[in-house]
């Protein structure tokens, strides 16, 4: 009864621990990847008097034209991108399914920096492509020598995620120009999910879309504006492309949901230095606490960090801190090894502060 394709795909290793987290009395949970802090007030009412407002229809498919221009005006600030071709989806996890549809045909490989974002690999499959993943350890940097040898004839799309989920590293403008470089040599097209743009900290966070013409760049507003729930996110770039995944969303998404679109106008306009500087302050603060015991690189971006398990597999370390209550993600979730483990630190000062202890008592228990 249920499809072949079904067979390629497992159950999200990040769910089954948000499952239970559900079952676990006050659990020190620095599993989830969404923001500690509420959607800001202001885009909150701006939400409830359109909805009052009576626009809770269809939009047009493509997106309302304000929403449009407040994205076009918002890229070309932040990244240095010249949008001319845009589409509002249903979140960037709605926009990166209508792109591996448009994409990847049977057979097609698909070049994936490993650590990776769990859906990359697992649409890959969905739609018969074939994963051609770039180990990038130990220090998770996508260097253009290893990207070349990676390359085939079969090769079509190249997947970046920059900040990177799970390992908060960040593409310099250089190690950009140099995957432009061989993405140019062999024709490919760069999808660039930059869901987390906003949490950078370095002093210049580029954009691929601004080096390299050919790339599709999916943003949202799920994690600069703690909008998860809203499914509102959108992509920009080679017009052929946005024209096939636009018509794609005619027959599946239809629309991003009505109420959001406009509220999205009024969250691009809300400052976010304040959350990038108090993440900032949590990305030092879960560093410094692991760095003596445990083999970790320094978060650049994003919301977590990816710590070397200091003994055992990524799942027996895992299901001891589980044992001793804190709730973190076994590594083989999002990379085709089992060594490390992924931290979220969108979380209270306090629970972080719990689970370093914890994680460094852990760490030296079997020493």
């Amino acid at each position: 009864m249920i499809a072949r394709r079904m067979r390629l795909i497992d159950s999200s290793g990040i769910r089954k621990v948000f499952d239970l987290a559900r079952s676990m009395k006050n659990p020190i949970n620095l599993s989830i990847g969404q923001p500690d802090f509420d959607v800001p007030e202001n885009v909150k009412r701006a939400a409830i008097e359109n909805i009052m407002a009576g626009r809770n229809r269809y939009t047009v498919t493509q997106g309302i034209p304000e929403l449009h221009e407040g994205v076009r005006e918002h890229l070309k600030r932040t990244r240095g991108v010249d949008a001319q071709n845009i589409l509002i989806t249903s979140g960037v996890s709605g926009g990166l399914v209508l792109a591996f549809l448009v994409l990847v045909d049977e057979g097609d490989e698909v070049a994936i920096p490993d650590p990776y974002f769990v859906m990359y690999k697992h649409l890959t499959n969905l739609v018969g492509g074939r994963p051609r993943f770039i180990d990038t350890y130990p220090d998770f940097r996508l260097r253009k020598e290893a990207l070349r040898a990676a390359i085939t004839s079969r090769t079509k799309v190249l997947v970046l995620n920059s900040p990177c989920n799970p390992t908060g590293i960040t593409y310099t403008r250089e190690e950009l120009e140099g995957v432009a470089e061989v993405a140019r040599e062999h024709d490919l097209l760069v999808l660039s999910d930059e869901i987390y743009d906003c949490f950078c900290y370095l002093d210049n966070c580029p954009s691929m879309a601004s080096i390299y013409p050919k790339t599709l760049l999916m943003g949202g507003f799920s994690k600069s504006h703690a909008m998860t729930g809203w499914r509102l996110g959108y992509a920009t770039g080679p017009a052929d492309v946005i024209a096939e995944m636009t018509k794609l969303q005619q027959y599946s998404f239809v629309c991003a949901p009505s109420f959001a679109q406009y509220a999205g106008v009024t969250a691009l306009e809300y400052p976010l230095d304040g959350a990038c500087e108090a993440y900032r302050a949590k990305r030092d603060l879960i560093y410094n606490g692991l760095k003596d015991n445990f083999d970790v690189q320094k978060p650049e971006g994003a919301f977590y960090i990816f710590p070397k398990a200091p003994w055992g597999t990524d799942q027996e370390f895992v299901a001891e801190a589980i044992k001793n209550n804190v709730l973190i993600i076994p590594g083989s979730v999002f990379s085709e090894r089992a060594t490390h483990f992924r931290i979220s630190y969108a979380a209270p000062d306090n629970t972080i502060k719990q689970g370093i202890d914890v994680l460094n008592r852990l760490a030296s228990h079997r020493r």
